[in-house]
């Protein structure tokens, strides 16, 4: 009996706080007011805690990627690279233990790396805007084997013709009326790399200086 005395003045009270819609005396008490508080400052506490957990596993993650070889595979993921091209990126990371011309023979046996690869992306992203010296020109920098340059240069020239087509179309639409109009035309012909000869079919009735390669 003593226990359900206990009991029954405390649900009195809330019974009788709730029909008079406000709430129980007892929640203005130190222990009352410390609860939500303090659920707050555990939830905060738990907040951060777990945020850190997750930078520290992103950590762990990130580590083997600062590998030289990480580096170069996180490069070759998003798009083709020439050897050459490849060393300068990776030349800053090398270090005392690491031999680079090692680590791109072992892309280049894997297949993660290929020069001639790299040249057929090129030749598709520049061949619609350039003409073959200035494809062929950016491939020479990038030190790819002649004989891939050569290759390079000889399907372009296939098609040097239709691709300046493309260009002189887009950029001007008509042919030029007057001297100035021609030479403007020329210009920005030549400036994309395309030959005297391809600019002279484009262009007619053009200078003698443009007829040639």
């Amino acid at each position: 009996m003593a226990a359900n005395g206990d009991a029954d003045p405390f649900e009195s009270f809330d019974a009788h706080d709730r029909a008079a819609g406000r709430q129980p005396e007892s929640d203005s008490s130190p222990q009352a007011a410390a609860d939500p508080s303090e659920t707050t400052y555990t939830r905060s506490r738990r907040a951060p805690g777990e945020a850190k957990s997750d930078q520290d596993d992103s950590k762990k993650s990130q580590r083997p990627a600062r590998s030289l070889k990480g580096r170069a595979l996180g490069y070759l993921s998003r798009r083709e690279y020439s050897r050459s091209e490849l060393a300068r990126k990776l030349k800053p990371f090398v270090e005392e233990t690491d031999s680079l011309d090692t680590l791109l023979d072992v892309l280049e046996s894997e297949n993660w790396l290929s020069d001639s690869r790299f040249a057929e992306s090129l030749i598709h992203r520049r061949s619609s805007r350039l003409g073959a010296s200035r494809i062929v020109g950016e491939l020479k920098q990038h030190a790819v084997d002649q004989t891939l340059v050569e290759e390079a240069g000889a399907q372009l020239r296939e098609t040097e013709v239709a691709r300046a087509q493309a260009v002189w179309r887009k950029k001007f639409g008509q042919l030029p009326q007057t001297a100035a109009e021609r030479a403007k035309q020329a210009r920005f012909l030549a400036s994309r790399g395309f030959s005297g000869a391809t600019i002279g079919k484009i262009l007619k009735g053009i200078d003698e200086e443009w007829s040639g390669d």
